[in-house]
């Protein structure tokens, strides 16, 4: 569905006399969207071997305080050689999606990270490039309405033009809070009751997206399910739902599958 924004102008003289005749150009007049200020998004590469990925996790942590939750929105993706997969002992946060991304940016050590798919960054870089990020107004805005129906997720995501005509990708990823697994620490001890945050668990609409196009004061609506995986706790799942193109990401949401209303 796309929908076009105009405030009809009233005469008065209308209203008194019917003879009276008003070009259309002039009964209509176009109101340019309000700007909208980016959120930034933060893909954390990490891995559960990893013993320094932990002070990634703690920079994520200051810039939430800084910025807020819904300004910075991070993901981790477990990948790369210090990544572990799932065994008989112990569960592992690795998956093939994340490692398909670790390699198609060519990174080589971990943690590291991209803000707003600019280039690959330590994490001790991230203050300042989040800081020139959030700089920046977006040419879109994007909602998202998660719903669960028995097994399945529904995304319902809504895609905004409020700068211009802007072509991209339309990327959906769910992410889970509040799992506890293994981590290496700085010290070299292993933490077997780390709480990871924001980790990666699967690419809703493909492993790179959707084409989308959207002009300046229209919208684009999109529908999609999944299925939940066993492994995943629903009440900890949300989506991430961005734009992106080859100059970078150009905005990105977050919305939580359970909202704090529908759990109290």
């Amino acid at each position: 569905m796309r929908i076009k924004a105009y405030i009809v102008f009233l005469v008065a003289a209308v209203l008194m006399t019917a003879c009276s005749h008003i070009d259309e150009d002039e009964q209509l007049i176009y109101v340019k969207p309000a700007p909208v200020e980016r959120s930034v998004l933060i893909e954390d590469f990490t891995g559960q071997r990893c013993v320094n990925c932990p002070m990634a996790v703690l920079e994520i942590e200051k810039l939430h305080e800084q910025y807020g939750e819904d300004a910075i929105i991070a993901v981790s993706i477990h990948s790369g050689p210090l990544g572990f997969r799932t065994n008989s002992r112990f569960l592992g946060l690795l998956t093939d999606t994340g490692d398909s991304y670790y390699n198609h940016w060519n990174l080589e050590y971990q943690p590291v990270g991209l803000i707003d798919r600019g280039s690959p960054a330590e994490y001790t870089a991230w203050s300042t490039l989040v800081r020139q990020e959030l700089q920046k107004t977006a040419p879109v805005e994007i909602d998202v309405e998660p719903s669960l129906e028995g097994e399945n997720v529904n995304i319902h995501t809504t895609v905004r033009g409020v700068d211009g005509s802007t072509s991209g990708k339309l990327q959906l990823w769910i992410v889970e809070d509040n799992i506890t697994a293994f981590q290496m620490m700085p010290d070299g001890t292993r933490n077997d009751n780390y709480l990871h945050q924001h980790v990666f668990r699967a690419a809703v609409n493909g492993e790179w997206g959707e084409d989308v196009t959207v002009g300046e004061g229209y919208a684009v609506e999109q529908y999609h399910t999944i299925a939940v995986s066993e492994d995943w706790n629903p009440e900890n799942l949300s989506i991430v739902a961005f734009v992106y193109n080859d100059s970078g990401v150009l905005q990105v949401t977050k919305a939580a599958l359970v909202s704090s209303d529908q759990e109290q």
